[in-house]
Formats: C-alpha cells, structure tokens, sequence
C-alpha cells in the first residue's frame, strides 16, 4: 500500500504547486518537463497514497477537489518550511546556534529582557530564541543541567561550579512592604521579629527540580503563601495577602502611588548580588557570544536589576 508521506514528498508538493499554479495538466506538464501521462501517472499515485481524490476529472480544467486544495495550501506552507530549513541549516554551519534557551530569574526585568529579545530578532540570525523564568537555586540549575545556555540573576557563586564563567550583574536592594490596608501598615517601627511571625508571609517557591532549595525573610513559625513568580508575590502582598522584601525597583512605583508601604524590620533589609553565568567553551556561538556582549554593558546589567522609567 503506498505511504501517505509519498504525497508529502518535496517533489510530489512541488508538481501539485505547478498544476495549480497553471491551471492544467498539460500546462504544468510543459512547465515541469514532463509528458502529460507521466504528470498524471504521479497524481494518481499521489491520490492513491493519501486515499482521497485531489481533483475532479470532469472538468477540462485541472479543478482541484476540497482536499486537493486544502492540500496545496498545507503543502505551499511546507515548501515554503522546507526552503526555510535549507536556509537555517546553511547559517547555522557559519556559527549560529540552532536554539539558546536563556533561563532568567524571577527578578530580572521583563520588559528589559523583551527588549534585548527584539534587539536579537533584528540580527536575523537562525537561532530560535526560547526564555524560561526560574527562581533562586533554579536559575543556576537550569544552566547546569544543560537545559539553559544562559542564566541570568542566579544568587550562587557560578565560578566554583564547573565548566562555568560568570560575571556580577549588580547589586540588587530588596525593601520590606506591605499593603496600606494590612495591620502592619500602621504599626510602629522597627518591627520586630516576634512581630512579624504573627502574620502570614509571602514567599516566591525555589524552581530547584530536586531539593529544600533556597529562602529568604522567611521566620520560623510564620504562615507562608508560596507562589511561583516574583510578579505574583507582588500581586499577593498589594492584595494584602502577606507580607515580606521585593526588590526595591520592582516595588518602587507602587510605593510612589500609595499602594505599597515599605517598613523598617529589625532585620537588615536583603542586598543580593545577582550574577550572570553561561558554559565555559573554547568558541561559543555566535548567539550566545552577542548576548554576552550586551551584558557587558554597564547601562543593560542596570536595567536588567532596574528597568528605567517610561
């Protein structure tokens, strides 16, 4: 029985695209160098694969039946993916990489990181780019694991790890808030300890895959909600569904607005230093090597911790 995939072959799509690109069998037969019988010999074999009729012979034209065209419409789509391929695999030989996954913590600027992403688009370069956001301990282990190629923000020492390179990012102030609804708004400060376990905090969950991983503010006895992102620990505590640090420039403009109240704890207020780490290789790609380079920039390592305002 013949193979359905025969149909889909690059040279059956392509005389499928010239027959209803002229209009006939003849014509296209003239067009592709081919006799009339032999054009129609490779249809019927097409049809006979996929079991269905691709076009209706009482006409003297080469009128295409329902699944013929939607045939032709799928198979110029392939043609067009094919030559896309060809092109991709022939740039990829000059050094680009096929795919960079960049595992980015949680408390990385988004809009800065989509930034450097439509930068990196207008090279035009073949390599698909993929993002992932992950959270303390995570963000270093998705590099280790092989499943990132560069991680952004991770909070441990990259260089004892090895066949790594890191380099800083900068400095990364987190600051103590909470909504001006919630009891902790109006208490007075410093807030103690004994204070602050008396209310639930909220806690961003380590994407470590295996292990306790990391926290951080967090007092023994206190109620936690744990939520997965950076972005939903804010929403969490301007609901005043808890308490506890955010980074200073992620909370900055709803303190300005009101909505958020920083608090003095007798605890020092959390200064991470954040780094960025990618696989040590004699001759990285060319998509990686352009990365590092934008984050050798004093000004995109700032706005990756502090996005400027709009």
């Amino acid at each position: 029985m013949p193979n359905p995939r025969d149909a889909l072959s690059p040279d059956a799509l392509a005389l499928l695209d010239a027959i209803g690109r002229e209009g006939s069998f003849a014509a296209a037969a003239r067009h592709l160098g081919l006799v009339p019988s032999a054009l129609s010999y490779r249809v019927r074999q097409m049809e006979d694969a996929l079991d269905v009729l691709l076009f209706d012979r009482s006409a003297r034209q080469a009128v295409l039946t329902p699944a013929g065209a939607e045939l032709l419409r799928e198979g110029q789509r392939l043609l067009q993916d094919a030559d896309a391929v060809a092109l991709r695999v022939k740039r990829v030989a000059t050094g680009w990489e096929p795919q960079l996954t960049i595992a980015a913590d949680s408390v990385i600027a988004h809009n800065t990181l989509m930034e450097l992403a439509e930068a990196f688009f207008t090279l035009q370069a073949p390599t698909r780019l993929r993002i992932r956001e992950e959270v303390l301990t995570g963000t270093l282990e998705a590099l280790v694991s092989g499943r990132a190629d560069l991680a952004l923000g991770v909070n441990l020492d990259a260089s004892g790890a090895t066949g790594l390179k890191s380099k800083p990012l900068g400095p990364l102030a987190f600051v103590y808030c909470v909504a001006p609804h919630h009891p902790l708004a109006g208490a007075p400060e410093p807030l103690s300890d004994e204070v602050v376990r008396q209310h639930r905090a909220v806690a961003v969950a380590d994407s470590l895959r295996s292990g306790s991983g990391m926290t951080f503010g967090l007092l023994g006895g206190q109620d936690v909600f744990t939520v997965s992102t950076m972005q939903a620990k804010l929403d969490a505590q301007l609901r005043g569904l808890g308490v506890g640090f955010l980074p200073e420039a992620l909370a900055r403009p709803f303190i300005e607005a009101g909505r958020l109240v920083p608090k003095a704890v007798d605890r020092e207020n959390r200064l991470a230093r954040p780094a960025y780490a990618w696989r040590s290789s004699p001759k990285p790609g060319r998509a990686l090597q352009w990365w590092l380079t934008q984050l050798d920039s004093p000004a995109t390592r700032t706005a990756l911790l502090d996005p400027p305002r709009r």
